[in-house]
């Protein structure tokens, strides 16, 4: 601790300057969702503020008990692990707080602490294990990958007629850095199909690699600025020995806030990149500026079956930004479902954008053995969800996080959704994209040339 508040001076000014104004107190979906007080930000904060106090401050080691301090024992360390996993590190409470103090960050240090005396978890362990023996959070060998991508492939020609590629390791002008869920599961993989036809549509000469098969980083999570660093290094190396202009980072909410906050000084610099191109870039941005630039085609009418509504994902929201503009972030991924979709309608004001409700199975918690909590954190936003589909008939939602679509699979049943109502919002591109050589294309040509007959005559 005593390192930590030396090398980080907002963690140290975050735990001295809390008034308890109670700002804070009814705006983490944990707290909502089990009504544990514990869970609201100011406990979580003070579970580490009250041994805080009674090593780094004289009254709490002059006066212990009239200051609320406490020694840090192994009953103390047992009661952080349940609770400092009981945070997704997602935010919202800093948006409330009149001094901004960030509760994310005093969990990421207490998740620290706990890992250097042995108390991790086991799951964001052995998943950042998993990145450094092979590559990717799922563990999947480039023999697997290479079959999912050919798989996919066929899949696509079927469906379309149109061959398009998903190359692996090759040389190419951008590399596509995605969360490994793209390559196992819907509506993860449906996501990445839409990717590749996007890339496609437009010419780009792209590439996956092996090397660096995750653009997740669960380091974040624990607060490990050196795993961090190492996950973030396999990215600059595939970079490099696939000789790339461009970084593009596929839909993943804390994968982008690692890539757009942290990638440049993790793992910088990127001067032999492209200056012309940002680094990195989203897949969003991507798409959106070859929107406006006329390069797609879109049949919108193939997503007239949905009506949908967007989740904000918390890292993305709140942590990021896309785009050159304050609230890009926001506009973005918006702009794009109306270019593919009629169908559109906002959540609540007060649980999206900035304000966004997290979904529940962020900061480290997408695991089996927490279901109940993950559940009971993600009903706030079931709830939003549940007004938009009375009021407007909604049956689907879009989101560009994995950790969300992963988390949305498990909590939208006992909700009255299906399984799959939740949408990647490539996945809906991927739907109306009318890819160049297509029947689809010939058909809208014809159509668009016999209204032109029809106006002329």
């Amino acid at each position: 601790m005593d390192e930590l508040r030396g090398k980080f001076r907002s963690f140290r000014v975050f735990l001295d300057i809390c008034v308890k104004c109670g700002a804070c107190t009814d705006k983490c979906h944990y707290y909502m969702g089990t009504g544990d007080a514990r869970n609201m930000p100011v406990g979580r904060q003070d579970l580490l503020r009250s041994v805080y106090r009674r090593y780094f401050t004289l009254p709490g080691k002059w006066f212990p008990s009239l200051v609320g301090a406490r020694e840090l024992t192994e009953e103390v360390l047992d009661e952080w692990y349940t609770y400092y996993f009981q945070c997704s590190e997602c935010r919202r409470c800093s948006v409330y707080c009149p001094y901004g103090i960030d509760t994310a960050e005093i969990t990421m240090a207490a998740r620290e602490i706990l890992d250097s005396v042995g108390v991790g978890m086991k799951y964001t362990n052995e998943i950042i294990g998993k990145v450094f023996g092979i590559g990717n959070n799922l563990g999947l060998p480039k023999p697997a990958l290479q079959s999912t991508l050919e798989d996919l492939e066929e899949e696509i020609e079927e469906d379309t007629g149109v061959k398009v590629r998903l190359p692996l390791d090759e040389p190419a002008d951008v590399l596509l850095v995605t969360p490994s869920a793209d390559f196992f599961a819907e509506p993860h993989i449906d996501g990445l199909i839409g990717y590749a036809k996007v890339f496609h549509a437009t010419g780009e000469k792209w590439t996956l690699s092996s090397y660096a098969s995750e653009a997740a980083n669960f380091a974040m999570f624990i607060g490990s600025y050196e795993n961090m660093r190492r996950i973030a290094l396999r990215i600059r190396k595939a970079a490099i020995d696939l000789g790339v202009k461009r970084i593009i980072i596929g839909e993943c909410g804390h994968a982008w806030r690692a890539a757009y906050s942290f990638l440049n000084t993790l793992a910088g610099p990127f001067d032999f990149l492209d200056p012309n191109y940002p680094v990195p870039q989203h897949i969003c941005e991507y798409t959106w500026d070859a929107i406006q630039k006329g390069k797609l085609r879109f049949n919108k009418e193939e997503n007239d079956w949905i009506k949908l509504t967007y989740h904000d994902s918390c890292n993305v929201a709140r942590a990021s930004r896309m785009g050159d503009y304050p609230g890009g972030q926001f506009d973005i991924p918006r702009n794009i479902i109306k270019a593919v979709c009629n169908n559109y309608y906002e959540m609540p004001e007060d649980t999206i954008k900035e304000a966004t409700l997290c979904c529940g199975g962020g900061g480290g918690l997408l695991t089996d053995d927490l279901i109940p909590l993950r559940k009971a954190g993600g009903s706030p936003r079931m709830k939003a969800l549940k007004q938009v589909r009375e009021e407007h008939g909604v049956n689907k939602m879009a989101a560009i996080c994995a950790i969300c679509k992963s988390q949305f699979t498990k909590v939208m049943p006992d909700h009255g959704f299906a399984i799959d109502d939740i949408m990647s919002v490539h996945q809906l591109v991927s739907n109306a994209i009318i890819l160049p050589g297509s029947e689809q294309e010939a058909e809208r040509d014809g159509a668009d040339d016999e209204r032109e007959k029809e106006t002329s005559a």
